[in-house]
């Protein structure tokens, strides 16, 4: 990394003294063309990779593979993913993303770990399972012994064993599978403007939270959900989570404590059966809806749990929709409770999903930095605020970029023109995650992937790009500089493994 390092300083030092000569009217400089050509390629994300021998013909490969999507009638990073997802599972370079070493998705939220069709297929099935209808057309579930209490606004629990018997079960899992999903087959029609579409996304994770908070199913999601990441070549998670209480069939309530020592035994035998798979974390979060109290009373139980639980525990952050909860500047007397007692609690803040400029919402990027985030959550409104966008590079916080989630819930349409491209361009640190997969019908990370590659950087990136992505995603992790450096060494095993055996591949 050091000769990269001298590298990159003796060729700006090049390229300043080819500039320093002013540039000719009507007449341009082929040399100060080239070099203005390669500025900016050094500048952009993968920039500084030097690949190998090896790596650089499996890159000749994965462009000629590029190109030839890319001059396709549909292109899919310019389609809603819920209509592109069949031509992207059709791709070659798909095939390719799937396959490669991912390393850690660094931004997934807890209830959205583990696709819904294993929830409605496995989950449902079980025995002791309720079912009640809503008002607004959603559902309800509940594990109980006997039939639960009346819920308000919702019809009579009924057992779902009982209703498979005089329904159709196929109809009744699609049902299911609908209201756990945002898919949809005209997503425009459906969700007109971001209003709708988050009030359907934050409705779908009420439906899951009786199945998931039920203690037997806890524990088997959390496995599963390391399960899927790990199939999809991901070695590391940090799962933002709200720890909510989870509940035994006679009704008893366990406490976070318990969660986080059941995470842990998890994660203990997952690593038993699946040696190469470095572990996991949790983002202890809550909702930014809360007032100031309750926000003191967050922070200190985030606190709490960091002592209790340092393994495991990797910080704090506020979620839900920004546009619609407080900023960050109102809960500041919350935030700065862990320094005024002297603790060092990680701040990883949800900030910039949103594009209402100049609101105070929109404060929110700054405000982050100023706290001393650890990393920022999304960044989408990065690139109104340079101050901003300097600073965070100063600082090296990266931005957890999430393509799929920015574009269903409506900041976005065509991948071209998110922010992240240009952010890409210039070299901003980011990742690559995928926020709510299982919400979205995608894959635990490789659909994000597709839509980065050929959405954000065009022909422009390369396997230096991915490179540097999942480099990345263990570089900003909230590992220790040992386990980080530890980490990568593993990390880089993979890869090289990966890129030749991709070269004996039938992807070309």
């Amino acid at each position: 990394m050091a000769a990269e390092s001298w590298r990159k300083q003796m060729y700006l030092l090049w390229s300043v003294f080819v500039f320093w000569t002013p540039l000719c009217w009507g007449r341009p400089d082929p040399q100060q063309r080239q070099a203005l050509l390669q500025q900016e390629v050094i500048r952009e994300v993968g920039g500084s990779v030097v690949l190998n021998d090896k790596e650089k013909l499996l890159n000749q490969k994965l462009h000629q593979l590029k190109l030839q999507e890319m001059e396709l009638p549909e292109f899919p990073p310019a389609m809603h993913f819920f209509k592109a997802k069949p031509l992207i599972e059709q791709s070659a370079v798909f095939s390719f993303l799937q396959k490669m070493p991912k390393g850690a998705a660094l931004h997934v939220h807890d209830f959205a770990l583990v696709g819904v069709e294993w929830l409605v297929k496995n989950v449902t099935y079980r025995e002791n399972c309720y079912v009640c209808f809503t008002d607004d057309n959603s559902v309800r579930f509940l594990f109980s012994t006997g039939k639960p209490k009346y819920k308000e606004h919702c019809s009579t629990w009924t057992l779902l064993k009982t209703l498979r018997l005089n329904l159709n079960s196929t109809e009744l899992d699609n049902s299911f599978i609908r209201n756990l999903t945002l898919f949809t087959e005209d997503p425009d029609k459906a969700y007109p403007n971001q209003d709708v579409v988050w009030k359907r996304f934050e409705q779908a994770f009420l439906v899951a939270y009786g199945l998931v908070t039920y203690a037997p199913v806890f524990k088997d999601y959390f496995y599963e959900g390391l399960r899927q990441f790990y199939m999809d070549n991901i070695i590391y998670l940090e799962i933002r989570a709200l720890l909510p209480p989870t509940y035994e069939l006679d009704g008893r309530r366990n406490s976070r404590d318990w969660s986080l020592r059941t995470c842990q035994k998890l994660l203990q035998q997952f690593r038993a059966q699946y040696p190469d798979f470095l572990g996991a974390r949790v983002i202890f979060t809550v909702h930014r809806g809360l007032n100031l109290t309750e926000a003191v009373k967050a922070v200190e139980e985030a606190m709490t749990l960091q002592r209790n639980f340092p393994d495991i525990i990797a910080g704090f952050d506020f979620v839900g929709r920004e546009d619609t909860g407080r900023p960050l500047w109102y809960f500041r007397d919350a935030l700065e409770v862990p320094e005024k007692q002297g603790i060092y609690l990680p701040y990883f803040f949800h900030a910039g999903e949103t594009d209402l400029e100049g609101t105070d919402v929109d404060q929110n990027l700054m405000d982050a930095l100023l706290f001393n985030t650890s990393r920022i959550g999304h960044g989408f409104a990065i690139t109104r605020h340079p101050v901003v966008k300097e600073l965070a590079r100063k600082m090296d916080v990266a931005l957890e970029v999430c393509p799929i989630s920015n574009q269903v819930l409506k900041l976005v349409s065509d991948m071209r023109n998110h922010p992240a491209a240009v952010l890409m361009a210039e070299g901003q640190p980011m990742v690559i995650s995928s926020d709510d997969p299982a919400l979205f019908g995608a894959t635990a990370l490789s659909h994000d992937f597709y839509q980065a590659f050929m959405g954000f950087g065009g022909m422009r990136s390369n396997l230096a790009t991915l490179k540097e992505l999942v480099i990345n995603s263990l570089r900003y992790s909230s590992l220790s500089p040992a386990e980080k450096d530890k980490a990568i060494t593993a990390l880089l095993v993979k890869w090289d493994k990966f890129v030749s055996e991709s070269l004996l591949q039938t992807f070309w």
